[in-house]
């Protein structure tokens, strides 16, 4: 008999699967706990939950579903437009920012096509990659950081995306714009680049490719609503590009791919600016608190300038177990070809606290 298997496309049996963050739930039945007293400090999501104006928005859209949504997130990228400083044509709304990625793939990559990325850059980008055939070409990383000289030695006319992440998920390190700005003057008129800035609003004054994008550069920004604004369960991001660009992507884009009520908390969010400073703030605290308990640790991390941590352990297996035994949830990396690190989500207070008992309590301290 014939399996599914033989049926598939190569392609799709070879990729890797992705992986996230153990849930809350599943941790609690696995180690016998009451789900309340579990933390994730595992995907980088908002310790302070939802935008209050968000969720707002989005109770008040509940009546309305059983209609489809607006297809074109008209009345959402005409308030996005206006905060971000672009045109409304020049946005692409995705089922969180990962589908721009998806998009950009869907659009560019075919067998014989290279996409560039970090060796220690955001899985996704290898995963949309080798979907669509194309061939990941990883640029090493320097201190944790990506060599943009690196990353632009390895260009070929075969060539047409590079993904470049600034704060790095997993790395938490960040690109100067000046930099950005002289490696994207740099890249051939073939390449498409991409900017993924899904932890911008962590940064005082992040990049700005507006610019770029002006001139007629092939440059598209991602953004995301899952960090910061604490919306990673309704999924929703948004691309910023050259209107020709955000054509071709909207050409791939499924139908009614954001769903109505990500759409209501997404526009109520943006006006939440109150829950952005707090989030912002308790992040920056947390990241000190954290850093200054590592220290005392003698534990060795990257810095950070998003709202997680890359930790090195000695035996990263046997801390997480037992983090995992304590009900809290942190991330191991072996998938980013980074077996002796842990990445730790920026916590509350409390629950940063609560972390750097347990690994005192684990090293004996």
């Amino acid at each position: 008999m014939i399996s599914y298997n033989d049926l598939a496309r190569k392609a799709v049996l070879s990729k890797p699967v992705y992986n996230p963050g153990k849930p809350i739930e599943m941790v609690a039945m696995e180690c016998g706990l009451d789900p309340a007293t579990i933390l994730k400090m595992a995907s980088n999501e908002n310790p302070l939950g939802s935008s209050p104006l968000g969720m707002e928005a989005a109770r008040n859209a509940m009546e309305g579903v059983f209609l489809y949504p607006e297809n074109s997130s008209y009345f959402f990228r005409e308030r996005l437009a206006g905060i971000r400083g672009v045109n409304p044509d020049q946005l692409v709304i995705g089922h969180g920012s990962s589908e721009i990625i998806h998009l950009l793939c869907a659009a560019f990559v075919e067998p014989g096509i290279d996409v560039v990325m970090g060796e220690h850059a955001f899985i996704a980008y290898k995963l949309a990659t080798l979907l669509h055939e194309g061939n990941c070409v990883e640029a090493p990383l320097i201190d944790f950081r990506h060599d943009l000289k690196a990353m632009r030695d390895v260009v070929t006319p075969q060539t047409r995306l590079i993904f470049l992440p600034s704060p790095n998920n997993p790395t938490g390190t960040s690109n100067s714009e000046s930099e950005i700005v002289e490696f994207v003057r740099s890249l051939p008129d073939y390449v498409v680049f991409c900017l993924d800035e899904a932890y911008a609003e962590y940064i005082d004054q992040p990049p700005d490719l507006r610019p770029l994008i002006a001139e007629g550069r092939k440059v598209i920004c991602t953004r995301t609503f899952s960090k910061i604004y604490g919306l990673a369960g309704l999924r929703i991001g948004y691309g910023y590009g050259h209107p020709d660009l955000v054509d071709l992507l909207n050409r791939v884009r499924p139908a009614f791919n954001v769903n109505s009520l990500a759409l209501a908390a997404a526009l109520g969010a943006l006006e939440d600016d109150l829950f952005l400073e707090k989030s912002k703030t308790c992040n920056e605290a947390g990241l000190a608190q954290l850093t200054d308990g590592f220290d005392r640790l003698g534990l060795e991390y990257v810095p950070s300038t998003g709202n997680f941590i890359l930790v090195r352990f000695e035996n990263s297996d046997k801390v997480y177990a037992y983090l995992h035994d304590k009900g809290i949830i942190v991330r191991p990396l072996k998938g980013y070809a980074l077996p002796e690190h842990l990445r730790i989500t920026v916590g509350t207070e409390d629950q940063n606290r609560s972390l750097l008992n347990a690994l005192a309590e684990y090293f004996g301290n």
